[in-house]
Formats: C-alpha cells, sequence, structure tokens
C-alpha cells in the first residue's frame, strides 16, 4: 500500500531524517546506467507476478496511514505483490504512478492512479493534501486528508466485485525527538454500501496507527509497520524493513494479516518496489 513527507521525499538515504520524510519510496538523485540495470532486473524479478486490490497512495506498509506526501516534480512508480502464504489466492499485482504538485507554499498534494492486474475493473485512484510536519508550526505534527480506492465499478456481479470504496481518511503524525522514529495515526470513512465485513455487514469505519524507524546512519534499511482496524478487505496490518537500493529505488518485504479472513484469505507475503523518477 503502502508513504512520506511528500512521498518521496528523499527518505532516508540522507542523513537527516526529516529529509527522509518520504520513508518509503523518495529520494532524488542517483546514477541513471546504474539505476536502468538495477530496475530492470528488480522488474522481472518483482514485478511480472499476477498474484490485492487497493490502490497505492503514500503508505507505510499495508496502509496509507503515513504523513509522507510525493514531492512536487518527482513521478513516483508503485510494483506492489501479495503472495499466497497459507489458504486463499494471492492479490492481483499493482501497478501505480503517483505525482506531487504544491498548492500553495504550505500546501502539498499528491494524486495517483492504480493498474490491478488481471481485473475487469482495473483502475483505482487516490488523492491527499494537507499540512507536512512543522508548516503550521514549529514542532507541529503533519496535517493532511487522502483519498483512497475510489474505483469505476458501482455495481457488484457474481463475478465482478464492485471497487468503489471511496475511502476518506484523516492522518496526522510526527518525528520523535531521537529523529529516527516516526508515528502516524488516522481516522477513515469509506463508502457504506461496498465497504463491509465477509457477511456482507457494513463495516465502514475505523482507525489506523503506524510507525517507522530509520535502522542504519546511511539511512538504507528502515522498519516499519502498520494496523487498520475494522472486518473489511482494510482491515489487518504487517511489519516489513525497506531496503534502499539509491536514493530513488527501494524493496520493502514483509508478512501481512489480516482482520476478516473471509475478505482477504490467510497471511500474505508481500513485496513493494518503489521507484522515482
Amino acid at each position: 500500500m503502502p508513504l512520506y513527507e511528500n512521498q518521496r521525499a528523499h527518505l532516508i538515504y540522507c542523513l537527516r531524517f526529516q529529509e527522509y520524510a518520504d520513508v518509503h519510496r523518495r529520494f532524488q538523485g542517483g546514477c541513471k546506467l546504474n539505476r536502468f540495470r538495477l530496475v530492470s532486473a528488480l522488474l522481472l524479478l518483482f514485478g511480472l507476478a499476477v498474484t490485492r486490490a487497493s490502490a497505492t497512495p503514500s503508505s507505510t506498509f499495508w496502509t496509507p496511514c503515513v504523513i509522507d506526501i510525493q514531492p512536487a516534480g518527482i513521478t513516483h512508480l508503485g510494483i506492489d505483490n501479495y503472495y499466497k502464504v497459507g489458504s486463499g489466492e494471492a492479490f492481483p499485482t499493482d501497478i501505480g504512478p503517483e505525482w506531487g504538485a504544491n498548492i500553495n507554499s504550505k500546501i502539498s498534494l499528491e494524486y495517483g492512479v492504480d493498474l490491478l492486474a488481471n481485473q475487469k475493473d482495473p483502475l483505482l485512484f487516490n488523492a491527499k493534501f494537507g499540512y507536512r510536519e512543522g508548516v503550521l508550526g514549529k514542532n507541529a505534527p503533519a496535517l493532511q486528508i487522502g483519498l483512497f480506492d475510489f474505483g469505476t465499478n458501482t455495481k457488484a456481479s457474481a463475478t465482478t466485485p464492485r471497487t468503489d470504496y471511496n475511502v476518506v481518511y484523516l492522518v496526522t503524525g510526527k518525528t520523535l525527538p531521537d529523529g529516527k522514529t516516526r508515528i502516524h495515526a488516522a481516522g477513515y470513512y469509506g463508502n457504506p454500501g461496498a465497504l463491509v465485513n465477509g457477511d456482507g455487514k457494513t463495516e465502514n469505519t475505523g482507525w489506523m496507527l503506524a510507525f517507522d524507524r530509520q535502522l542504519c546512519k546511511s539511512g538504507k534499511w528502515v522498519l516499519a509497520g502498520d494496523y487498520a482496524s475494522g472486518k473489511n478487505y482494510i482491515g489487518g496490518g504487517g511489519v516489513g524493513v525497506y531496503y534502499y537500493f539509491t536514493k530513488d529505488i527501494s524493496l520493502l518485504t514483509g508478512p501481512v494479516w489480516f482482520n476478516d479472513k473471509t475478505i482477504n484469505g490467510d497471511m500474505k507475503w508481500t513485496t513493494q518496489l518503489d521507484i522515482n523518477f
């Protein structure tokens, strides 16, 4: 789903944690030749498998509970796979570009679209805008409003689920005094007709919590985890590790578990490749 301060605003590769406010998919720069070779190899390894049905705005791990917003002038590409571990099926590969912009000197914006492989209604749209950490005042937390999983199918059939989940969330968060750890919290509200539990009953509200922590001075390793309440397709969480090959290329991997196995099945194992251009 899984990220940060302008969602890819030079993360951890920089020694200053604030610039790393993009703890999952950000950075700017890098050798183009080496980047191309690495991206080609990683796409072969992780981008071609058909294996969730959720768009990928800036996220921590499973949820969009994070205070990052994609930086203006950067195109971000995410390729997310969720592989089967126990019962149930793997999720469709999620391929999604994301862009950033500045509404004004204080308010930032990101927007994107996701393509779900081998789905009849494959498009899901997302956006987020608001204040980054420290913008509302010295030491002030970030405060943002986001939208995700706005799909195009409003009617379910025996073979095709509706995709108009239309989830709106309010997120806030802050860097802790250690300069290495951030915490994030959010509440969400979705379409009552689409966001239901495994019995088909409305389950369209909940909350989300997340953290990320830089594990080394170089910023190449980051530990992250999150959780969403609710017995719906959003409910669940996971813990994983990010590795940054360069400032612009990272790979996340780890387990994800769910609150309602009727909807999502048993836990999955995810790989999430993130590239900035």
